[in-house]
């Protein structure tokens, strides 16, 4: 049997999964990480803390399978994206804590580079929108502002990484400094054509070349190998890398144009596959890097993200105290046959795709006497349904596709009410495959079919089974109400803080 170690390096956590030569778990282990709130609309995450604990859940779960870090194939990444780590190219040690990709500390920086590019330029060399969400705004900050940062750069001794960037060289004692095709494709700074640094951008920014990783492919080659001495006890190639949301889309095999994935996590995430070339959206989705096979062309998908999906459930358990964990939030959620007039619009940090709107702040709307906590706990799981479906209609607009069904990953998923929700309010099937952490699944497949575990993306859809499917069963008149109720929560957020064109 031959067995491949994933990294799943998340907003709120870091997990080490093995999987057999089958796509089966073999063991897992998972630690949360402390989330750093400096000010409102600042998040931060300490890199070193991230790094110790990427080191003990790999030996935990090593240990609880039985194994010997030899006995493992390849290594896969994958990671948060956009969240940027700037470290030091010669010891792997940050220089400074991560700024997290819901960060919008660069929103004054986007506003000054939007005036010297447009945005249909922008779009058309990176395929993303202007937002403080990617990482170039993050990397500007950090040049600006902090002093050691600034002296490192000048140094040449710093590289600005995502998270696979940073874990990659500390497992390796820094002989590999890369980044795969869909994180570089999230910095705002990537010839989405090409699958390089866009000298454009690098130019306008002022973000040197030798600042930033190497962009490689997703699968196909192998970046380096473990350090013996580190924790996985052994020279173990790292071998595939793929951002979490395309590292889902891989998990689910969507390898054909037209199918479709959501993943529900800290935030929530609709991708669809849409070939080999480039499609650009007129509703303000991204188009992205689904991933780069070694010797191929860049596969390409439409993503809509959500900022706030599961971390809505969190806010609710951890500031409001209004339930002690998500479990006694779906039991109330379900206990109720609808959620009573209430509408939660989480935009905490603004409204994502297809809205783009920075100045939005969150809003419960529609509070009346009758309203019960029950109710807010099903407005809290209906919010995000309601974000996915604002995002899936535009989809199949911009993509041209008729997309007939959803395939769904995520910890969100287990919610039964959310589940059958989503189905009415996209009038399509939703399905939950039998492993839902698709995307540490992806990022095996991706090392396992660079070292031979695994021959062809068809050999990997065979081991693809559903577990569960949910039919739309709401009739029109009821769906469409409740989408119009939505509609005007969201108008409630709008404007809330100053706007661009406000001083």
């Amino acid at each position: 049997m031959k067995y491949v170690g994933s990294i799943d390096q998340g907003t709120t956590s870091t997990r080490f999964m093995i999987f057999d030569e089958e796509g089966n778990i073999v063991s897992s282990s998972q630690l949360e990480h402390r989330q750093i709130f400096p000010r409102p609309g600042w998040v931060e995450h300490d890199a070193e803390e991230i790094w110790k604990n990427t080191s003990t859940v790999i030996s935990d779960a090593i240990e609880k399978a039985g194994l010997n870090g030899s006995d493992l194939s390849c290594i896969g990444i994958t990671n948060q994206r956009e969240t940027i780590v700037p470290f030091s190219r010669t010891t792997g040690r940050p220089i400074y804590n991560a700024i997290v990709w819901q960060d919008m500390r660069g929103a004054d920086y986007i506003k000054e580079l939007s005036s010297v590019l447009s945005e249909d330029e922008l779009r058309d060399r990176t395929g993303l929108l202007y937002s403080p969400y990617f990482s170039a705004s993050k990397i500007r900050w950090l040049l600006d502002n902090i002093q050691k940062v600034r002296r490192a750069a000048d140094k040449g001794d710093i590289v600005f990484g995502t998270m696979d960037t940073y874990l990659t060289a500390r497992l390796t004692g820094c002989s590999a400094i890369v980044t795969d095709v869909t994180n570089a494709s999230r910095y705002m700074l990537m010839d989405i054509r090409k699958g390089e640094w866009d000298d454009k951008l690098l130019e306008l920014t002022g973000i040197e070349r030798e600042l930033l990783p190497e962009i490689v492919s997703s699968s196909g080659c192998v970046y380096g190998y473990t350090d013996p001495d580190g924790p996985v006890g052994a020279s173990v190639p790292v071998a595939g890398i793929l951002g979490d949301q395309q590292a889902a889309l891989f998990g689910q095999a969507c390898f054909s144009k037209g199918e479709s994935k959501c993943t529900y996590g800290t935030g929530c995430f609709l991708l669809t596959n849409v070939g080999n070339e480039p499609c650009f959206s007129s509703h303000g989705l991204l188009t992205t890097a689904a991933y780069r096979i070694e010797g191929e062309g860049i596969s390409y998908a439409l993503e809509g993200s959500i900022a706030v999906a599961g971390s809505l459930v969190q806010w609710i358990r951890d500031q409001l105290k209004m339930v002690s964990s998500p479990k006694e939030l779906d039991a109330l959620a379900a206990s109720v046959p609808d959620n009573g007039g209430v509408y939660i619009v989480p935009a905490f940090s603004g409204l994502f795709a297809p809205y783009w709107r920075s100045d939005a702040r969150g809003v419960i709307a529609g509070l009346t006497g009758y309203a019960t906590r029950a109710h807010i706990c099903r407005a809290v799981l209906e919010a995000t349904a309601f974000q996915a479906n604002d995002i899936f209609s535009v989809m199949e607009q911009d993509s041209g596709i008729k997309i007939q069904s959803l395939k769904v990953d995520g910890g969100m998923t287990n919610s039964i009410p959310l589940m059958a929700f989503q189905a009415d309010i996209m009038r399509v099937p939703v399905i939950r495959p039998q492993i839902v952490e698709t995307t540490s699944l992806g990022a095996a497949y991706a090392a396992g079919l660079t070292m031979g575990v695994w021959k062809s993306r068809e050999e990997v859809g065979k081991y693809w089974k559903e577990q569960m499917r949910w039919l739309p069963t709401m009739d029109d008149k009821e769906r469409e109400n409740k989408v119009g109720f939505w509609n005007k929560a969201v108008r409630c957020t709008l404007g809330w803080m100053p706007s661009d064109k406000e001083s």
